[in-house]
């Protein structure tokens, strides 16, 4: 069906805006798994997507979807952003093992800025002024966030450089799946691209040397299931309800509930001027919350939807 650019109205907004949080949320563990697994970085991230694919292609053909029916086009930006999401996951895996934590979320998170901005040179217009300051608030939060345990170091130089490109591919990665989500419902979206992830990710760990095969399993199927099946299947599901504005502010979502968790489990406190980081971030998400929702481009009638 056809769906008008505007905002998404009634419970259809309240719902993708929900979908958006907990996206976010179940993103931020994605780290302490990786960390548990005892395989290589890119190894664990290759798991995550081959153990995910075949659930997300069994719910996407229970609820009738027909890859079949895509036209070539869409599938070349299908197969696009599964190489995009296997290179962001590889290379941000591989940079956490050289930066500290504190860095990795940072760069990691540069789509924060990146993809809003994507969105108003799409839509060829200049953001309002509260759409502006949910921006300034979102950012100078983020450096709150960031800026207690953020350092530039030497030593640190290739983990910072591996994470922000990761970001940069991320950014990449939401562009062409925006593009896919105004013809496609999420899951045949996701469980496609995932798809198209799985032997970049292999070939990339056997060309490291890394160990692929794992002896506990367990942190590898929370991953699969928490990051990608819950928590990417609903950032898909936003990706195309909800603005590039309001989808990259709420990335900082991530590392408030990273560092929740470690005030929780590893006694890392929160200071007062985190919270302030905190603060600002809630109240951006609010105000982007409130604003219309940019067009990508012109509609297409969606597939499967």
């Amino acid at each position: 069906m056809r769906r008008k650019s505007g905002v998404p109205v009634g419970s259809g907004g309240a719902i993708a805006f929900a979908t958006l949080i907990v996206a976010n949320v179940a993103l931020a563990f994605g780290p302490w798994f990786v960390r548990a697994a005892d395989t290589g970085p890119v190894a664990a991230a290759f798991w995550r997507i081959a153990l995910a694919a075949p659930m997300l292609a069994v719910l996407a053909g229970a609820g009738g979807a027909r890859p079949q029916r895509l036209p070539l086009p869409l599938w070349a930006m299908l197969a696009v952003a599964g190489v995009l999401f296997a290179a962001d996951l590889g290379t941000w895996h591989l940079g956490i093992l050289r930066t500290t934590l504190a860095n990795a979320t940072l760069f990691g998170n540069c789509a924060t800025l990146i993809f809003p901005v994507y969105g108003f040179l799409v839509a060829r217009s200049w953001p309002t002024r509260t759409q502006g300051a949910a921006l300034l608030l979102a950012g100078i939060g983020g450096v709150l966030l960031m800026g207690r345990s953020y350092q530039l170091d030497p030593g640190h130089l290739m983990g910072d450089l591996l994470c922000l490109t990761a970001g940069l591919l991320y950014t990449g990665y939401f562009i062409v799946m925006a593009r896919v989500r105004d013809r496609m419902a999420p899951l045949p979206a996701l469980a496609l691209s995932s798809i198209a992830s799985v032997v970049p990710l292999l070939i990339f760990a056997i060309l490291l040397g890394e160990n692929v095969w794992p002896h506990s399993w367990a942190p590898l199927i929370g991953l699969a299931l928490v990051s990608q099946v819950l928590g990417q299947g609903c950032m898909i599901h936003a990706l195309g309800r909800l603005s590039p504005l309001v989808v990259g502010i709420a990335l900082l979502i991530q590392p408030v509930v990273a560092g929740t968790v470690g005030w929780i489990v590893y006694d890392e406190r929160l200071g007062a001027v985190d919270l302030v980081g905190v603060a600002m971030v809630a109240i951006a998400l609010v105000l982007v919350r409130r604003t219309p929702r940019l067009a990508h481009a012109p509609a297409a009638s969606h597939l499967d939807d």
